[in-house]
């Protein structure tokens, strides 16, 4: 099978000929460029290395790099079409606080301060995050919490993409289509109903997460009018999209929505299902009348509870799958959800097993969830959210020796 057809046949319930393998898909099956760099030179691949996510300092995952680890999925979005197309010349070159050379997308502007931290600047000049002295990531300058109370009326997303950025996304899709068999994710402009904060948090509408979660109590006809718009926005641009890139995507991300905790969903169930679920249903109906696209959706934390709606809302495609949250067993879901819907993720646990296992541990854990996972098929291998700086190389390599060892082997 070539990866689009693995991928294809997976994303359906199908017997692939092996469990399909994604690095670096979307923005949270990544990898930071550091440990990228170092894999890179492990693996005899010496090219410099480009960041995709400036914030999360997130490689841009090559092709020579995908096919060495039996990767079967690129990704397509407008913040990555134009610069996965350049040279590394043609962008920005930062030094790391760890002393690692890379190359941001052309326009970055990082300014140091006097304390040695990073700001992230945008085209004006204005600071929108921040990096401390010898720090891994950007975080957002503007606060999450306690912010100003929540003008619903000011609340209007943007309803259309750009000319250029559409062109970007139909070539950099033609190609990847024409150049390479690997399996295509979509994304661009997706919904985060429970975390409208990060919508909200801008100098016209303001707002913040507990604003937010309390006017789904409070103020529930203004919610759902609010939620009512950007689900109009969001299909207004997907619209846009698909005529863009046609059907070339096995799936788009229509949803990025972190709806658990650790320990538990964010918000009742109940408030769940009568807020939220009614919008999600929408788009999803949207997207299966009028693309072959399958839905995926990107959701951290416990959210056992959220699955079965997220399901009967029409989410065909469920990432991370964080099975050291509470409730995330992976047999336990594969009982209650198992051929319902797609698996995306829950290969290995990146908080404590894939950064401080043994080989062996490694592979156990690998072996004992694909076993889980790939019992009904419906199941895409990628570890649990993004590889961090400090995941020692070796650890990685083996990692993907037992995906693709332990995924080409038929269940017990």
């Amino acid at each position: 099978m070539t990866s689009r057809e693995r991928v294809a046949e997976a994303v359906n319930f199908g017997t692939p000929d092996r469990v399909p393998i994604d690095l670096g898909g979307m923005r949270a099956s990544g990898i930071n460029a550091v440990v990228y760099h170092e894999l890179k030179q492990r693996l005899g691949i010496h090219t410099p290395t480009k960041i995709w996510d400036k914030l999360q300092i997130l490689a841009q995952v090559e092709l020579d790099v995908l096919d060495r680890l039996h990767g079967d999925v690129v990704p397509l979005e407008p913040g990555l079409s134009r610069w996965a197309g350049q040279r590394a010349d043609d962008g920005v070159p930062v030094t790391l606080f760890c002393g690692q050379r890379v190359t941001f997308p052309p326009g970055t502007a990082i300014r140091t301060e006097p304390d040695g931290s990073w700001m992230h600047c945008d085209s004006a000049g204005t600071a929108f995050a921040h990096m401390p002295k010898d720090g891994y990531y950007f975080d957002y300058v503007r606060s999450t919490m306690s912010g100003d109370q929540i003008n619903p009326d000011a609340f209007r997303p943007p309803t259309t993409v750009p000319d250029e950025e559409l062109e970007a996304l139909r070539a950099r899709a033609d190609y990847l289509f024409r150049e390479t068999d690997k399996a295509i994710l979509g994304w661009g402009f997706s919904l985060s109903l429970l975390g409208m904060s990060a919508l909200l948090s801008d100098n016209i509408t303001q707002g913040s997460l507990d604003n937010w979660l309390c006017m789904l109590m409070t103020e529930k006809a203004a919610a759902n009018d609010m939620m009512a718009r950007y689900v109009d926005a969001v299909i207004a641009c997907l619209k846009l999209y698909h005529e863009a890139v046609g059907n070339r995507c096995v799936a788009w991300g229509i949803a990025s929505d972190d709806a658990g905790t650790q320990r538990s969903e964010l918000v009742s169930p109940e408030l769940f299902e009568e807020m939220i679920k009614p919008h999600y249903t929408r788009l999803c109906d949207w997207v299966h009348t009028n693309t072959p696209w399958k839905t995926y959706l990107h959701s951290c934390g416990s959210i056992f509870r959220y699955i079965e709606h997220w399901i009967d809302a029409g989410i065909d495609i469920l990432n991370p799958v964080q099975i050291s949250a509470a409730n995330m067993d992976p047999d336990e879901l594969m009982e209650a959800y198992g051929g319902k819907v797609v698996f995306w993720g829950g290969g290995c646990d990146t908080q404590s097993v894939l950064p401080k296992g043994s080989r062996e541990e490694i592979r156990k854990h690998i072996k004992r969830n694909i076993a889980a996972f790939g019992q009904k098929g419906g199941y895409v291998f990628t570890q649990v959210h993004n590889i961090q700086q400090t995941v020692p190389v070796d650890n990685l390599l083996t990692m993907f020796e037992a995906a693709h060892e332990f995924g080409s082997l038929t269940p017990d």
